[in-house]
């Protein structure tokens, strides 16, 4: 069974969401993912799920909402601590891993990963206050490592589900994936305009050849991989 493509995907709202300071804020990437997560029906009860660098705990919310069983992981003590409160607000139980791709691996696997990494290409190195967006100089510092321990997330019939930008080279990630042994298919796709973060380094990314002259938006892409 395979989702239709979407080439204007309409994201469900994700309603208001509490953040402690620092804490990423969901912007159109999430919600695309998550409309995606909230209308494939190959995702429900008796789930183990995963949501990978939660943040403000959005795509926890909306995996739990199906009625599956959610971990949370983050790094960042703030941002599980904003996950918790915000599914806790919406009687929405999820369990929580401080970590990243081995810590999340250790606790599984899991029928469904779902991801949201950094993927905007960067001319400086990462902070703490910039690694939620920030994914080193080609956008894949992220990528490739989550591409790399896809397999080892999963259980033998699981999916990874990730949003990311063409910026970051969608075509690397589903070479990537099937180097693992997983198939990709795209689910949706959406058409943004530059957030904050790209329009402040607009001149790097277009002397490097991420984005074309004159380009005011970017594409978004979501894709689903398994065996």
């Amino acid at each position: 069974m395979t989702t239709s493509v979407r080439t204007e995907a309409e994201a469900r709202p994700l309603g208001r969401l509490f953040r402690l300071p620092g804490v990423y804020r969901p912007q159109e990437d999430t919600a695309l993912l998550s409309s995606v997560l909230t209308a494939d029906t190959r995702i429900g009860c008796g789930m183990r799920c995963a949501d990978l660098g939660t943040g403000s705990g959005a795509l926890a919310i909306a995996l739990a909402r199906t009625g599956a069983a959610v971990v949370a992981a983050d790094i960042s003590l703030r941002a599980l601590a904003s996950a918790w409160l915000n599914t806790v607000l919406r009687a929405l139980p999820i369990g929580l891993v401080r970590g990243g791709l081995q810590e999340t691996a250790e606790a599984g696997p899991y029928d469904v990963v779902v991801a949201n990494p950094p993927y905007v290409p960067s001319p400086t190195p990462t902070v703490r206050s910039t690694r939620a967006w920030d994914a080193g100089p080609d956008g894949r510092a992220m990528l490739d490592p989550l591409c790399a321990a896809a397999p080892s997330l999963l259980a033998r019939d699981g999916a990874l589900y990730l949003v990311q930008s063409t910026m970051s080279d969608v075509d690397k990630t589903r070479f990537a994936l099937a180097a693992g042994g997983l198939r990709s298919e795209v689910l949706a796709r959406a058409e943004v305009p530059f957030g904050p973060v790209v329009s402040g380094r607009l001149e790097y990314l277009t002397e490097r050849g991420f984005v074309r002259p004159g380009d005011r938006t970017e594409e978004l892409v979501v894709l689903r991989a398994a065996r």
